[in-house]
C-alpha cells in the first residue's frame, strides 16, 4: 500500500495551497482518508478526514471554515484545499488511510489509521 502526498510548497499567509493524496487501495472507497500534519517541533496533529463515501467530514477546530477535504474515488485520491493560510499552518502535511471503520470522532486520532504516506512541507510566510 502507498500513499503519496504532494503540492505542497512556499506560500504567503492568506494564500491557498491544495495538496493530492494518491493511493494505491484496492478498495479505496471502503477506507476513511484523514490529513495531518506535523509543525516543526511539535507532535502530529489532526487536520481533517473523510468518510469512504465522501458525503461526511471532519475538521480540526484550527482549520474549520478554512481548508476543505475531498475525494475522487473514481481516481484513488484525497485532496485538501487550503485557503486564508496562516504562518502556524507551516508543517509537513501527511495522508492516512482508515480500513473497515466509519468516520467517527476516533478519526482524528492517530492509532485510527492503517496506512500512512510520506507528507509533503508546507511553508507559510507572513
Amino acid at each position: 500500500v502507498q500513499l503519496q502526498a504532494s503540492g505542497g510548497g512556499l506560500v504567503q499567509a492568506g494564500g491557498s495551497l491544495r495538496l493530492s493524496c494518491a493511493a494505491s487501495l484496492v478498495t479505496f472507497s471502503t477506507y476513511v482518508m484523514g490529513w495531518f500534519r506535523q509543525p516543526p517541533g511539535k507532535e502530529r496533529e489532526f487536520v481533517a478526514a473523510i468518510s469512504g463515501s465522501g458525503d461526511s467530514t471532519l475538521y480540526a477546530d484550527s482549520v474549520k471554515g478554512r481548508f476543505t477535504i475531498s475525494r475522487d474515488n473514481a481516481r484513488n485520491m484525497v485532496l485538501l484545499q487550503m485557503s486564508s493560510l496562516k504562518p502556524e499552518d507551516t508543517a509537513v502535511y501527511s495522508c492516512a488511510a482508515d480500513a473497515g471503520r466509519r468516520l467517527s470522532l476516533s478519526s482524528r486520532f492517530r492509532y485510527s489509521y492503517n496506512y500512512w504516506g510520506q507528507g509533503t512541507q508546507v511553508t507559510v510566510s507572513s
